[in-house]
């Protein structure tokens, strides 16, 4: 393992399809802005109900990028 320094922020991806979904949109958002994207912690899974159905996903992620030298 390489000697590298990360940095990690807070981000919460959403989607009206499914989690794996939101995980998908927030990786992909924060890697248009952020370099060295490496890694991803699921901090918190959540939702949004209308008339008795699941109408959105909301997962909250931690996302670790790779501080350069």
């Amino acid at each position: 393992m390489s000697d590298h320094v990360y940095k990690s922020v807070e981000i919460t991806g959403s989607s009206p399809d499914g989690v794996t979904e939101a995980i998908d949109r927030a990786i992909a958002k924060a890697s248009e802005t952020l370099r060295h994207v490496d890694w991803f912690e699921v901090i918190s899974t959540r939702g949004h109900v209308a008339d008795g159905k699941v109408a959105h996903y909301q997962v909250t992620l931690k996302i670790g990028f790779r501080l350069e030298d």
